[in-house]
């Protein structure tokens, strides 16, 4: 799992912070319970034991770490969340200097603005943050058999849209 991490965070920040809070909403699902993840999860993946072993460990970092930055309930992992503000810096420089990405955000700005409406003054973040929690929710909705109304499909296209050209941008300034 550790692997799978590293090599989603190399290659796409986004789908990494995906995977990290869907990993984060696991461990919260087992009550943080090391030996049940081990013996309904990790046991499971079609993994030698010594990648089950190195996974159970993981897991269990991840579960120390939670439980030190007080998110065992809620909110996500501060490693997670400095990867979530370099997208946001990232959005935030090229609104100024980039006019494709521009364009691409213009058109996933709408969906952004109806998701704070809606929020109906909760604190949702700041605007990749929506986007992110955008597509999670609609991993979520489809993990759970729910319909996704088309309006929320869109939202979710134009969200990922921005999140890919944040991602590509970032892949081609590192290399």
């Amino acid at each position: 799992m550790k692997a799978v991490a590293e090599k989603k965070l190399d290659l796409n920040i986004p789908e990494y912070i995906i995977y990290m809070y869907q990993m984060e909403d696991l461990i919260r699902a087992y009550e943080l319970n090391l030996e049940d993840i081990k013996q309904y999860v990790v046991d499971h993946y079609p993994i030698s034991i010594e990648e089950k072993e190195a996974t159970t460990a993981w897991f269990s970092d991840l579960i120390e770490q939670m439980k030190v930055e007080h998110i065992t309930s809620k909110g996500h992992l501060k490693m997670t969340q400095s990867q979530v503000n370099l997208l946001a810096q990232t959005h935030w420089q090229l609104l100024k200097e980039d006019k494709a990405y521009f364009c691409i955000y213009n058109q996933a700005k709408p969906y952004i603005i109806q998701m704070i409406m809606d929020a109906e003054g909760v604190d949702i973040g700041h605007e990749i943050q929506i986007c992110l929690n955008g597509i999670y929710g609609l991993l979520l909705a489809k993990l759970k058999g729910r319909e996704i109304p088309k309006i929320y499909q869109e939202a979710t296209e134009a969200f990922g849209t921005v999140l890919s050209y944040l991602n590509n941008y970032l892949q081609i300034k590192t290399r």
